[in-house]
């Protein structure tokens, strides 16, 4: 009987999809909304045996997908592009009721980012090569031959987004995939499978495995079948991914934590620094991004301060699917607790929260108030750690140097924020900034054409153009000698 799940109308299937055929579980597990904590779905709880027979089945049509033509590639992921494209509205209820994101960010940038993932890496497939190099009239050619087979493991707090992100550039490439979503937003990965087969990708190149991170995903990452592993996650299991991957020696790409810096200077645009500082708050402070420590020019501290607290204070919490909401409820309860913990460790240590600081009662359920501290001592836990959360920290600083001192004093070094009006400065600034992307009087703003990845703690590697199908590929160069004229 097949295992499906009606949300909003909309009919997902909570099994697994190995190739190209639903396959269900004995074992499940129960996936909940965040919005109002009701049930949505028992999910297939998958394990060894059906990552054993998902790698079986990538390994299999990698035979025929890996020596398809680029062309032919291409268009078939132009394809799903497309029938994302159709499908934005339904995918973006799913998402928004699985794991609480903003229904207005699901409709109006999140889903359709999935589908330029897909359009993206389609072209750049075809952009692959260049000019030969010539050395002393010795030709080298250079080629990205498919890898094989592509484990790919992602978060909960833009799933689909995040999966295609891994997922399109390794079809690109030529590989086959074997996909483990996360297990407290399970359903559009599912959902993803569907549009693939209508798309017309052939049976096994894409499978999706349901099931817990320390039972599914071990066994993919550890799996002999594997060339490639990509993971989305914390510091803590990347390490885990890193070790098992390891053993046989599977090249990883790993995109980490992040605790990134926002630098305003006093010469900045003070509004639009403000403005972009409580964007912070975004997705309830459940991106990996986001500059969740604010370090301000000591000269407009007071001023900036004094907006900030107008702008956070006037932001609506509430149902995620409601045009006028700005925060929605964090993923889980075991979430939710883990932000507390943080909260209330930092209140010990002598932090001051000026707004927020717990639970919004009004509210219940697993919706957190967004908080902002001063105060906290240097190098604690607040100004060191991951939140993930709505919790931001400020700080003040007295020059230039001691702005970038206070920036690189963690272990993280995803990203980073600079506002500032001086050009200069801002390339003095970004330069020394230890991140793997430094947005100057911007944030997000994202070219797929760039690299992508984190330094330090946040990071093994480098996704986005060209640098994705260095990862997803074997590159290869060919240097011929001269061949003698008959």
């Amino acid at each position: 009987m097949a295992n499906v799940s009606t949300i909003e109308g909309i009919r997902v299937s909570a099994d697994h999809w190995i190739g190209g055929a639903r396959v269900p579980s004995a074992d499940m597990f129960l996936d909940v909304s965040p919005i109002d904590r009701e049930m949505l779905a028992m999910v297939a709880r998958g394990g060894e045996r059906e990552v054993d027979e998902a790698v079986a089945a990538a390994r299999s049509a990698f035979e025929t997908w890996g020596s398809t033509p680029p062309e032919r590639r291409a268009a078939v992921l132009h394809r799903i592009g497309e029938l994302i494209e159709s499908r934005v509205g339904e995918l973006a209820i799913v998402e928004t009721t699985d794991n609480g994101s903003l229904l207005r960010s699901m409709q109006r940038s999140v889903m359709p980012r999935v589908a330029l993932n897909f359009h993206f890496f389609a072209d750049r497939l075809l952009e692959l090569g260049g000019e030969d190099l010539d050395t002393r009239g010795h030709r080298n050619h250079v080629t990205w031959d498919p890898a094989g087979v592509a484990a790919v493991i992602t978060p909960w707090n833009a799933p689909l987004m995040l999966a295609t992100w891994r997922v399109a550039p390794a079809l690109a490439a030529g590989d086959t995939v074997v996909l483990k979503p996360p297990e407290w937003a399970p359903l559009t990965a599912s959902m993803l499978c569907d549009i693939a087969r209508e798309a017309g990708l052939p049976d096994g190149v894409l499978n999706v495995v349901q099931g817990i991170g320390e039972e599914a995903g071990a066994a993919l990452v550890r799996h002999p079948g594997v060339d490639r592993v990509a993971f989305t996650g914390s510091v803590e299991t990347g390490r885990s991914v890193a070790a098992a991957a390891g053993a046989n020696l599977t090249p990883v790409s790993l995109e980490l934590g992040g605790k990134s810096p926002f630098l305003i200077f006093a010469d900045a645009d003070l509004e639009a620094a403000v403005a972009q500082a409580v964007n912070q708050y975004d997705n309830a402070g459940q991106v990996c991004l986001a500059g969740t420590r604010l370090l301000v020019e000591r000269g407009i501290y007071d001023r900036f301060l004094e907006r900030f607290l107008e702008r956070a204070r006037a932001l609506r919490q509430g149902d995620p699917r409601r045009e006028d909401t700005d925060l929605g409820p964090l993923i889980t309860q075991e979430h939710f607790d883990r932000v507390d913990g943080f909260v209330q460790r930092a209140k010990a240590e002598g932090a001051r929260a000026l707004i927020g600081g717990g639970p919004n009662e009004e509210l219940g359920g697993w919706y957190y108030r967004p908080t902002l501290f001063v105060d906290a001592p240097p190098g604690s836990e607040i100004l060191t750690r991951e939140v993930f959360g709505p919790v931001l920290t400020l700080q003040a600083f007295e020059d230039e140097d001691e702005a970038i001192r206070m920036a690189n004093a963690t272990d993280y070094g995803l990203a980073a924020i600079v506002y500032t009006g001086d050009r200069e400065r801002a390339e003095r600034v970004s330069a020394r900034l230890v991140a793997g992307t430094v947005w100057v009087n911007c944030f997000y703003v994202r070219d797929l054409r760039a690299p992508f990845g984190g330094s330090r703690n946040s990071g093994v590697g480098r996704e986005g153009g060209t640098w994705s199908f260095d990862f997803y590929a074997d590159v290869k160069n060919v240097c011929t000698a001269p061949w003698e004229r008959s």
